[in-house]
C-alpha cells in the first residue's frame, strides 16, 4: 500500500492546473463552467465588433466579468456568436492599454502628464490654433465603433460648443455610399429591412458582399432559410459566400454598374416588372428604361465577362421569386461610382416590387458596430437626428430643442475625411483630433508615390489624387502643429504619432447604445474598470467641455442615460422617431428596439421644415404606432417613402471607367477585402487575443492564380514584391483558383494593404474606393 506522501506525488488534488479543468454547474442556464469562472450574475449587451449586433451574456463575479456567452433568445443572433464575440473580453486585458495621459518629448518619449495638465495642453493648443487661423484649421476624426450618446455629444461639443467646422469618422470608409444612395432614393437614409428576411425569401443576391466571413451570424441567418432559395452572388474571387451560392457571376472588377444596368434592362424588355407598384410608388422609372436600353446582352456580357446565359438566367431568377432580397457591403460601398452602384441595387427592388414585404428589400449591411448612429446622431455629416446643416428650419428646430442660440449651428457641411486629409497635407488644418481610429493603417493610398514604379521604362504615376497631396499619411501627420489621439492602446500607428495621448475606456467599460444594420437599438453594458486613469470617450468630452468654457450649455448631457433622453426629444418627428423607448431599461427588457419607434398616440407636429420637402413619419404604416414593438419590423410595407411625394427615386448615370487600369507594367488588378472571420480592420483589438491570433495567418499574404504563380514562378509561400504606383510591399504567395487570372487580393487587415491602395474617391458619398488598384508582382530571392 502506497504512503500518504507517495499518494499526493501520484495525485494532486489541488493545484492551479486542478482547478482549471474542474467543472461546476454554471446557473443561469449556462451548463458546466470551469470553476474558477463560475459567475455569481450574469448580464446582456451588445457586441462591439460589428454591425450585425448580437447580444452577448457576460458573466460576473463579484462584479466584475469574467466570461461571456451568446445570449439564447435576442432576435439578432438567436444563441450564436462569431469567433470575434466570443473574445470580446480579451482585448480589455492587453498590456499595452493606455492606462495615463501621456505627452510626447522633444526627444520624441512619451512621458505621463495628469488630466488637469492634459485639458490644460488640449484647449490652450486648439484655442490657439483657432485664434491664429479661424475655425477651420481643427478638426476631429472619430469612429463607428463607440456610443451613440458618446457620438452625439463629441458632434455637439465640437461644432456647438468649440466652434469647430470640419469633422468626420470613419463611418466614411464604410457606409457613406449607403447613407448617401439611400436619402437621395428614399428620402432618408433609412435601411429598410430586418434579419428575419434572410430566412424568408425565396431569392437573396449578395453583391460585393462574403457575409459568411464579414457578418457570419448573418449567413447563418441565412442557412436557417427552409425555402431552398436561390442565393446569387456578384463578385469577382470565389468567395466563401460564392462557394455556397447556386449562381455565382464572377464578373471583371468594377463592372457591376454595367451588369446591374444590363440585368435591369432585361427586365424591362421582358416585361418582367410591377407596374402597379412603379406607378404607386416610384417616380423616373420611364426615364431609367430608356436610359438601360443600350445596356444590351452582348455588350454587357463583353464588357463583364460573363456569358449572355449567365445574364438572363440572373434576371430570369429575379423575375420567378415571389420574395427577392438584395444585399451589399463594402465591394459596392468602396467603389470609384459607389452611389450609383447602390442605387442600381435599388432601382431592381423598385422596378420588381420587391421592397416592404418579407424577404425582400434593397439592403446594405452596415460595417461597424455603431455606424448606423455615426450617420443619424454623430452630428458630423448630417445635423444631429437625420437633419441638415444648410436648412436654415433644421437649424432653428435643433436650436429650440437643445436651448442654444442658433447661430452656434454651422451653416455649412464638414469637409468629408479625404479633404480633411489633404487639408492636413495643404497646411489648412493645424490641429487633430483622432478618437477610436487608427488612420495610419486604415486610410486609403498610405504609400508615398514612387519613382521605382517607373524604372522599367513605363509610363509616369498618375497624377496625385486628392487625400493627401501626393505625400504618405505618416507625413502628412507629423505636419500637424498638435495631434491628439484619444485610444485604448498606446500602440496604434496613430497613437505613436500624437502629440498627447488620452486613455480611453473600450467596449465593456461604459454604457450607452449601438444601432445595427436592421436599425436595431440595442444596449452596452458597463461589465469592467477601465484600467488606470482611463476614461470612457463621455467623461473624457465632458472633461473637454468643462476646459473650455462650454460646460454649462452641456450641464444636462451629465451620462449617457441623459443624453439617450435628449436624442428621443431630438428624434420627434423624424424617422428616426424614438421617442416611444422609455430608457435604457426598456430596451433591456425588450431585447432591443428598431427604429423608428415613436410615442404611442404621438400628435405629429407640421414644422416649417416640412415645407421646405423635410421627411416625417407621417409616411409610416399605422402598425407602426403599436404600443408594444415587435421583435422584427420593415420599413416601406405601406409603398410609401420619406419623400416629399411619398415616392421612391430612380437614379442613375452611365458608367465611369476606373482609374487606374491595368497596363503592361501593372497588369495585375488588387482586390482587398476581409481575410477571416477572426480579424477585425486593423487587427488592433482582435491581435491582442491568442485564440483569434491562431485563427488567421500572422504575416500579409497575397492570392494569386495558379496560372499567374506558374508563369511568375511562384510556388506555395514563396515571397513576392508587389509593387503598386505608390509602394513596394512583400508577402507571402497564397496559390489558389478563388482568384480569377490576372487578379490578386490582398486582405484589409494587413498594414500593406493600404499602401498599395489608389486614393480613388465616389463623387457622391466621397468613400474611398479600395477595391481596384494596379500591381505588378515579382519573385524575391
Amino acid at each position: 500500500m502506497n504512503s500518504a506522501k507517495e499518494n499526493s506525488l501520484l495525485r494532486r488534488w489541488h493545484g492551479p492546473l486542478t482547478a482549471e479543468l474542474t467543472l461546476r454547474p454554471g446557473d443561469f442556464g449556462l451548463g458546466q463552467v470551469p470553476a474558477h469562472l463560475q459567475p455569481d450574475a450574469t448580464t446582456r449587451s451588445t457586441c462591439g465588433f460589428c454591425s450585425t449586433g448580437c447580444s452577448l451574456d457576460v458573466h460576473l463575479k463579484a462584479g466584475v466579468a469574467v466570461n461571456l456567452t451568446p445570449t439564447l433568445e435576442y432576435p439578432v443572433n438567436l444563441g450564436m456568436a462569431c469567433p470575434k464575440g466570443w473574445e470580446a473580453l480579451t482585448p480589455l486585458a492587453a498590456p499595452d492599454r493606455a492606462t495615463v495621459p501621456l505627452l510626447r518629448q522633444h526627444d520624441g518619449s512619451f512621458q505621463p502628464t495628469t488630466w488637469t495638465d492634459a485639458m490644460k495642453l488640449f484647449v490652450a493648443k486648439f484655442k490657439g490654433i483657432m485664434a491664429e487661423h479661424g475655425p477651420e484649421s481643427v478638426a476631429f476624426l472619430s469612429t463607428g465603433q463607440f456610443c451613440t450618446e458618446e457620438m452625439a455629444l463629441l458632434g455637439s461639443l465640437f461644432k456647438f460648443g468649440m466652434g469647430g467646422i470640419h469633422c468626420d469618422s470613419n463611418t466614411r470608409q464604410c457606409m457613406a455610399t449607403a447613407h448617401v444612395a439611400y436619402k437621395q432614393s428614399f428620402g432618408f437614409d433609412a435601411p429598410p429591412f430586418t434579419y428575419a428576411d434572410f430566412e424568408a425569401g425565396d431569392v437573396i443576391v449578395f453583391i460585393g458582399a462574403n457575409p459568411c466571413i464579414a457578418h457570419p451570424i448573418m449567413w447563418q441567418r441565412v442557412l436557417r432559410n427552409k425555402r431552398n432559395p436561390q442565393i446569387i452572388v456578384l463578385d469577382p474571387r470565389r468567395t466563401e459566400t460564392a462557394m455556397n451560392a447556386t449562381q455565382h457571376l464572377a464578373l471583371t472588377p468594377k463592372s457591376d454598374l454595367t451588369l446591374l444596368y444590363g440585368v435591369a434592362n432585361l427586365l424591362v424588355q421582358n416585361g418582367w416588372v410591377d407596374r402597379d407598384f412603379i406607378e404607386r410608388s416610384t417616380t423616373g422609372y420611364a426615364e431609367f428604361a430608356s436610359f438601360v436600353r443600350p445596356f444590351t446582352p452582348d455588350k454587357v456580357a463583353a464588357a463583364t465577362g460573363l456569358t449572355v446565359g449567365q445574364l438572363y438566367r440572373f434576371a430570369e431568377t429575379i423575375h420567378q421569386g415571389k420574395a427577392v432580397s438584395f444585399w451589399w457591403t463594402m465591394g459596392v460601398n468602396q467603389s470609384h461610382e459607389a452611389t450609383r452602384m447602390a442605387q442600381a441595387i435599388i432601382n431592381l427592388a423598385l422596378m420588381t416590387g420587391n421592397i416592404g414585404r418579407p424577404g425582400t428589400g434593397a439592403n446594405s449591411i452596415t460595417g461597424q458596430c455603431n455606424a448606423m448612429g455615426s450617420r443619424l446622431y454623430a452630428n458630423i455629416t448630417s445635423l444631429v437626428g437625420g437633419r441638415d446643416f444648410l436648412d436654415a428650419g433644421h437649424r432653428e428646430q435643433v436650436a429650440r430643442l437643445l436651448d442654444i442660440p442658433v447661430e452656434k449651428i454651422p451653416n455649412r457641411n464638414s469637409w468629408a475625411y479625404d479633404q480633411i486629409v489633404q487639408g492636413v497635407a495643404d497646411g489648412k488644418i493645424k490641429g487633430l483630433w483622432v478618437i477610436a481610429t487608427n488612420p495610419s493603417h486604415s486610410w486609403i493610398g498610405r504609400g508615398r508615390p514612387r519613382r521605382e514604379a517607373t524604372d522599367r521604362g513605363g509610363v509616369a504615376p498618375n497624377p496625385p489624387p486628392p487625400g493627401g497631396g501626393g505625400k504618405d499619411l505618416d507625413t502628412v501627420l507629423d505636419q500637424l502643429d498638435f495631434l491628439v489621439v484619444q485610444e485604448m492602446f498606446t500602440t496604434t500607428e496613430t497613437a505613436q504619432r500624437a502629440h498627447l495621448i488620452l486613455p480611453a475606456a473600450g467596449w465593456g467599460e461604459k454604457e450607452g447604445t449601438f444601432i445595427n444594420s436592421e436599425r436595431r437599438f440595442g444596449l452596452v453594458k458597463k461589465v469592467s474598470r477601465a484600467p488606470g486613469q482611463a476614461l470612457s470617450d463621455f467623461n473624457i468630452f465632458r472633461l473637454v467641455a468643462q476646459a473650455w468654457g462650454c460646460g454649462e450649455m452641456f450641464r444636462a448631457w451629465s451620462s449617457p442615460a441623459a443624453v439617450f433622453q435628449i436624442l428621443k426629444k431630438l428624434s420627434a418627428g423624424q424617422p428616426c422617431d424614438i421617442t416611444g423607448i422609455a430608457d435604457f431599461e426598456h430596451l433591456d427588457a425588450a431585447g432591443g428596439i428598431q427604429w423608428p419607434w415613436p410615442e404611442a398616440g404621438l400628435k405629429l407636429q407640421v414644422e416649417s421644415s416640412r415645407l421646405s420637402g423635410a421627411p416625417t413619419i407621417e409616411n409610416l404604416p399605422p402598425s407602426t404606432f403599436n404600443h408594444q414593438p415587435t421583435r422584427e419590423r420593415r420599413l416601406f410595407a405601406d409603398g410609401k417613402f420619406f419623400t416629399p411625394d411619398g415616392k421612391a427615386r430612380f437614379l442613375f448615370d452611365l458608367p465611369r471607367p476606373v482609374a487606374e487600369p491595368t497596363d503592361d507594367e501593372f497588369p495585375f488588378v488588387l482586390l482587398t477585402g476581409r481575410g477571416t472571420s477572426a480579424q477585425w480592420h486593423t487587427n488592433t483589438r482582435t491581435g491582442k487575443s491568442a485564440v483569434l491570433r491562431t485563427l488567421y495567418p500572422a504575416n500579409p499574404y497575397i492570392e494569386v492564380h495558379p496560372a499567374d504563380a506558374a508563369r511568375l514562378g511562384l510556388a506555395a509561400n514563396a515571397q513576392v514584391a508587389v509593387w503598386s504606383r505608390r509602394a513596394r510591399v512583400a508577402c507571402a504567395a497564397f496559390v489558389t483558383p478563388t482568384v480569377s487570372p490576372g487578379q490578386v487580393f490582398i486582405p484589409m487587415h494587413y498594414e500593406v494593404a493600404n499602401q498599395l491602395t489608389r486614393a480613388e474617391f465616389d463623387p457622391h458619398s466621397r468613400q474611398p474606393s479600395y477595391k481596384h488598384c494596379a500591381v505588378r508582382l515579382e519573385k524575391l530571392p
